[in-house]
C-alpha cells in the first residue's frame, strides 16, 4: 500500500510539471482522500486483528471449559452406571426377601391394622372425654360464680341483719332490762318483748310503755323495707279463762300478735305484705312452766325479722 502510494505522488510531481494547476488541485484532493481512507482502513484492521485476539482467547476457554465438562459428564455415567448396578442388586434382594417373608409381612400388616384402628378408637373416645371433660369444666365455672354470688348475697344478708340489729339495739336501749331482747341467729334477728312489757295479764291491749317499744321499733323497720316481719305470740301453759271472743292461749297468742301488726303499721309506712301475725300459745316455750320466772318469759310476744331471700333462693333453684 506504500509503494502504491509513493508511486501516485511521483506520478503527481512528474505530471504537475506538464499539467494545468486545476488538474493539479483535484489530483491533490484525490490524494488526501485516499490517504483518508488508507488511515481507516488501517484503524479497522487493528480492530479486527484484536477482536481476533479475543475471540481466539475465549475459544481456548471455551474448550477448557468443555474438557471439564465432559470429563465431569463421564464421572457422572460412571456413578450413575454404579448406583443402576447397585439398584438393581437390591431390588433382587427386596424380590428375595419379600418372597421369603410374604406371611410375616401379611401378619405384620394386619397387626398394624388393628392397631391402627384401636388407636383411632381411642383417639376418638379421648376426643368424646375432652369434649365432656370441657363441658364439666364450663358448668363448674357457672357453678363456682353462682357460688360466688350466692355467698356474695349471704354475705350482705348477714351484714345487713347485724346492722339492723345495732340499729334495734340502739333505738330500744331504753327498754334493755324490762323485758325486751334482741338477738341474731340462725339468719334472722328477733326482737322479744315479754307481757310485763306489753300487756296486763289476760289482756290484748298494748300499753303505754309497750307502745312506745313497738313505735321504736317500726321506726327502724320502715328504713328496712326489704326485711320480712314474722310477729308471733306466746303463752305460758296456765289456761286461758277469759270471757268474751277469745276462747283458750292460741286465740290470746294470736290476739295479741295482730294487735302488735296493727301498732306497727300505724307507726309507721310499713308495707302490710311484709307484715305476718301468728299465735303459737303455749307450745314454743323458751323456759320451763314450773316457776314464776319461766312462766314469765314464756309469755312474750317475738318479732322476727328475715331478709328478703328472693335473690339467695333463685341461686339456689338454678344451681
Amino acid at each position: 500500500m506504500r509503494i502504491q502510494t509513493a508511486i501516485l505522488v511521483l506520478s503527481i510531481l512528474v505530471l504537475s510539471s506538464c499539467v494545468p494547476k486545476k488538474d493539479l488541485v483535484n489530483l491533490q484532493n484525490r490524494y488526501d482522500n485516499l490517504q483518508s481512507q488508507n488511515d481507516l482502513l488501517g484503524k479497522k484492521l487493528k480492530d479486527c486483528q484484536d477482536a481476533k485476539t479475543e475471540l481466539e482467547s475465549k475459544y481456548s476457554e471455551a474448550q477448557s471449559a468443555f474438557s471439564d465438562l465432559q470429563k465431569e459428564h463421564q464421572k457422572l455415567e460412571s456413578d450413575f452406571q454404579t448406583q443402576s448396578d447397585q439398584l438393581k442388586n437390591l431390588e433382587k434382594s427386596y424380590e428375595a426377601l419379600e418372597q421369603n417373608s410374604s406371611a410375616i409381612l401379611a401378619e405384620n400388616v394386619e397387626r398394624n391394622r388393628q392397631l391402627l384402628k384401636q388407636l383411632e378408637d381411642k383417639e376418638k373416645a379421648l376426643a368424646e372425654e375432652r369434649l365432656r371433660l370441657d363441658e364439666l369444666q364450663k358448668d363448674l365455672d357457672e357453678r363456682s360464680f353462682r357460688i360466688n354470688e350466692l355467698e356474695n348475697l349471704i354475705a350482705s344478708k348477714e351484714a345487713k341483719l347485724k346492722a339492723l340489729k345495732e340499729n334495734l339495739m340502739d333505738a330500744l336501749v331504753d327498754f334493755e332490762g324490762r323485758g325486751l331482747s334482741v338477738e341474731q341467729r340462725d339468719g334472722k334477728v328477733y326482737v322479744s318483748m315479754e307481757n310485763k312489757l306489753l300487756f296486763a295479764s289476760g289482756s290484748w291491749n298494748v300499753g303505754a310503755e309497750g307502745k312506745k317499744a313497738i313505735k321504736e321499733l317500726a321506726t327502724v323497720l320502715a328504713q328496712n323495707t326489704d326485711i320480712s316481719v314474722l310477729i308471733e305470740g306466746h303463752t305460758d301453759d296456765v289456761p286461758y279463762n277469759g270471757n268474751g271472743p277469745l276462747k283458750d292461749n292460741w286465740d290470746l297468742s294470736t290476739k295479741r300478735a295482730t294487735e302488735v301488726l296493727k301498732l306497727l303499721l300505724k307507726s309507721s309506712s310499713l308495707d302490710p305484705k311484709n307484715l305476718t301475725a301468728a299465735g303459737r300459745g303455749e307450745f314454743a316455750p323458751v323456759a320451763a312452766n314450773d316457776t314464776k320466772a319461766g312462766k314469765a318469759k314464756n309469755r312474750r310476744i317475738e318479732v322476727i325479722l328475715e331478709p328478703n331471700l328472693d335473690q339467695i333462693n333463685e341461686l339456689i333453684k338454678n344451681q
